[in-house]
């Protein structure tokens, strides 16, 4: 199935904690139907001091199921995502607003 959401989309979450928050997408894993965005889900995580960092408490942020995240169209409301051809290609569109995702 292709992939609704992607690394780097301005998104809004729609249910949990952090209900109406937004952020943007650092990472997806689609196996786990999860996606990783920053400030949202921290958590605190006990990390080892090592050479590279200083360690002790640090904030952290956890994935999120994907079912909970909307993308922002271009008024900064909440949109589903679906796909139509442009030109023989696929492109994602805001519901909302019609307008392409992916330019």
């Amino acid at each position: 199935m292709a992939a609704k959401l992607k690394t780097g989309d301005k998104v809004v979450v729609i249910a949990g904690k952090d209900k109406g928050r937004e952020g943007t997408i650092t990472s997806v894993d689609p196996t786990a139907g999860k996606a990783v965005v920053d400030g949202i889900n921290m958590a605190i995580r006990h990390t080892r001091q090592s050479q590279q960092s200083q360690g002790g408490r640090l904030p952290k942020a956890m994935p999120v199921d994907l079912s909970n995240l909307a993308i922002l169209d271009k008024n900064g409301k909440p949109s589903r995502v679906g796909f139509r051809f442009e030109d023989g290609r696929k492109v994602r569109f805001a519901k909302t607003t019609g307008d392409v995702i992916d330019a």
